[in-house]
């Protein structure tokens, strides 16, 4: 079917939505959802290159806010993204895939007991071109080296510090977790067009829930903390409550 993508269990079919959200003391907010396309050995469409997603989830947001950094997760690591996203003006932070190039440099770190390092590079596409840099750091989550990709300047000194930013998409993955559990309705349908509705929607319903509880700290002045003061699940029946005619 179009816009149906495998997954690493392979005879299994999913829906890809890409998201941008912005992250920050309590605004865990979705500002743009861009569908994904990509090839399969079931159909002939042409993959919708992830560089353009970028841009349009990107363009999307520019318009609500100001973009002073882009945190991608590993699957966005491609040359065309990088120079997609400097040709927007704007910064980024990528975790960069270890193959051989990484895989030698960390093994020259270790060789001259560093733990930290920056590889300047360049990116050369047909969109365009521009100088950014390698970061080498220990790892939070293991006891190996995790590489990172970004156009901003950053010295050995500032890299460790710098790559602790990356950290603020946490914020990410429980939001992600609050649309799946608690507001995207259930369905079997495989028709992609409603997929897209019941995820936007989705969307919609989580965003309404973070901003009431953002307003609501704010009238009481209470503290800006990330944890909120109104459940989901809460929010879902005011919103049911709101919308269903009364009996």
């Amino acid at each position: 079917m179009s816009m149906v993508s495998g997954t690493k269990d392979g005879d299994r079919r999913a829906f890809k939505f890409a998201t941008l959200s912005i992250v920050g003391q309590n605004i865990p907010l979705v500002l743009a959802v861009e569908p994904v396309r990509e090839s399969s050995a079931w159909d002939n469409n042409p993959p919708n290159r992830i560089h353009r997603v970028v841009r349009r989830l990107v363009r999307q947001a520019k318009e609500h806010v100001p973009i002073e950094m882009v945190l991608c997760d590993r699957e966005f690591d491609s040359m065309r993204v990088f120079q997609t996203l400097s040709n927007l003006g704007v910064n980024y932070l990528i975790p960069k895939r270890i193959t051989g190039p990484e895989r030698k440099a960390i093994e020259k770190m270790e060789e001259d007991d560093k733990e930290v390092a920056v590889e300047s590079a360049s990116v050369h596409v047909e969109q365009g071109s521009h100088a950014m840099q390698f970061l080498y750091v220990p790892s939070t989550k293991t006891d190996g080296t995790t590489v990172f990709a970004t156009n901003a300047r950053v010295t050995p000194v500032e890299a460790e510090a710098f790559c602790r930013r990356y950290s603020s998409r946490w914020q990410i993955e429980n939001e992600y977790k609050s649309i799946k559990h608690d507001f995207l309705a259930k369905t079997s349908s495989k028709d992609y067009r409603v997929r897209l509705f019941y995820f936007v929607f989705a969307v919609l319903l989580y965003n309404i829930w973070r901003l009431t509880d953002f307003l609501l700290k704010a009238a009481a002045d209470g503290e800006m903390d990330y944890a909120p003061v109104i459940t989901a699940g809460e929010c879902v029946e005011l919103v049911s409550s709101a919308l269903l005619p009364p009996d």
